[in-house]
């Protein structure tokens, strides 16, 4: 298959795979499931990508690593969202739109949720399409690298999930801070996890032969992480409702893995 026709397949799978989801939430009345589906979607798009890749090593690790990645990761979600309801980011844009612009639930998640999500998952998973095509014979250095990297990220990311949700689970942790473990070294160790294993995969689609186009996909990701919908959000209500928040940020790094400063200023 010419690549162009798998994107543009990919496109319209990612496209009906969302309208199917904004018609559950028109059911629900929640859309909080999304954050799930972002993650197992990407799994869908490896997968049409690999029943026409030629069947390289590079195909298989892309596909096998996006799996991992998103069952993880997604059925986390999915449980999260179960567990503890609705999600407050989702109600409160959807609710500043309904409130200000007059739209109706069903308009508001459509064009703020859905019909935005689609795009940048598919752009988002540019280098698991991608790599997979490529003819590269060898599995390189790069590739071994990207393996390493992305393995690594679900580590990280699995081990803080893990980490704090066990900290949640302590009834003595209510209206605490978590900075031990992971937490003491970045404030968002599953983000920082996040970033790896997309960097490590494009690493893997660069050794196949498709550096260039398949860059917007990690460079993406690391925005949504970090200014968009990751990092901004999450800070912004554990400042609010947090008290020792502030001395948290000030000694612990927002985004990199690194030592905690000096709690002495």
């Amino acid at each position: 298959m010419e690549i162009v026709t798998l994107l543009a397949l990919n496109a319209l799978v990612a496209a009906f795979c969302f309208l199917v989801a904004w018609l559950l939430a028109q059911r629900l009345n929640d859309v909080s499931f999304i954050d799930s589906w972002w993650a197992l979607g990407l799994v869908v798009t490896a997968w049409v990508s690999h029943a026409f890749a030629p069947g390289s090593v590079h195909a298989m690790a892309l596909a096998a690593l996006c799996t991992f990645w998103g069952l993880r990761l997604g059925l986390y979600l999915l449980w999260r969202w179960r567990t503890q309801g609705v999600d407050r980011r989702y109600a409160a844009i959807l609710g500043r739109a309904q409130a200000r612009r007059g739209w109706s639930f069903a308009w508001a998640s459509l064009v703020m949720v859905f019909a935005l999500q689609a795009p940048l998952q598919w752009i988002v998973s540019l280098p698991v399409q991608l790599g997979q095509m490529g003819n590269a014979r060898e599995f390189g250095a790069v590739a071994w690298l990207g393996v390493v990297l992305s393995v690594a990220g679900i580590l990280f990311e699995s081990i803080g999930d893990w980490q704090l949700v066990r900290f949640r689970a302590g009834a003595a942790n209510a209206g605490k801070v978590l900075d031990r473990g992971l937490w003491r070294f970045t404030r968002h160790p599953n983000y920082f996890g996040d970033a790896c294993v997309w960097w490590g995969l494009y690493m893997i689609a660069a050794d196949a032969g498709f550096a260039l186009a398949a860059l917007p996909g990690p460079v993406l990701m690391t925005y949504l992480l970090t200014s968009l919908s990751g990092m901004p959000t999450v800070e912004g209500h554990l400042s609010r409702t947090k008290p020792g928040y502030a001395d948290y940020v000030w000694r612990t790094s927002g985004f990199i893995p690194l030592p905690p400063k000096n709690i002495f200023r």
